[in-house]
């Protein structure tokens, strides 16, 4: 198969499952067979420039678009929409805005002088904390590290911890990674 006929398939499977039709549905709108329509997706198929004309008027777009490199997927998020979390002295806004399995990314802004308790998460749950910029003391297990710019911790998320602003003039900033392990250790 060629990339035109890559493209074809790919962008006829993606626009038509867009808009939430099935195969049937999508032949009847553009007015030709469901077999033809299926040999679209496959890449089977070798169409006329009629069916061409018919399955992008049905779907809405140019031929260009229907057998040209398919678009990339993409869904802005913005800045306001974001859920920003706010306990104790810190402000947690997640990085990405859609869930992945096992995985936590977040910006901590904490207070000048602010500090937040971390909670404990599934044993052999591993986090990783990036300073920003500030300073930064993490305390967990009784061992203490200071954190400036560009300084990162790598600690067993697991057991009790503080984040801690070292000034009392500046907000610090840090990044937070947590990788959740995907079965309890015992």
């Amino acid at each position: 198969m060629d990339d035109s006929g890559a493209n074809l398939a790919a962008n006829a499977r993606r626009l038509r499952e867009a808009r939430g039709l099935s195969q049937q549905q999508m032949a009847r709108l553009a007015g030709i067979p469901r077999p033809t329509w299926a040999s679209l997706e496959s890449g089977s198929a070798n169409p006329t420039l009629s069916v061409l004309a018919r399955a992008a008027s049905a779907l809405s777009v140019s031929i260009e678009e229907l057998i040209g490199p398919p678009r990339t997927a993409a869904r802005i998020f913005p800045a306001a929409a974001a859920q920003v979390r706010r306990r104790q002295g810190a402000a947690i806004r997640p990085l990405v805005p859609e869930a992945i399995p096992g995985l936590e990314i977040a910006r901590m802004e904490l207070a000048p002088g602010g500090q937040l308790g971390g909670i404990p998460h599934t044993p052999g749950t591993r986090e990783y904390l990036t300073c920003e910029s500030g300073r930064i003391e993490l305390v967990a297990s009784g061992e203490r590290w200071e954190l400036g710019p560009g300084d990162a911790l790598v600690f067993r998320g697991d057991q009790r911890h503080v984040y801690r602003n070292l000034d009392a003039r500046r907000s610090a900033v840090a990044i937070s990674v947590v990788c959740f392990a995907s079965t309890p250790v015992r």
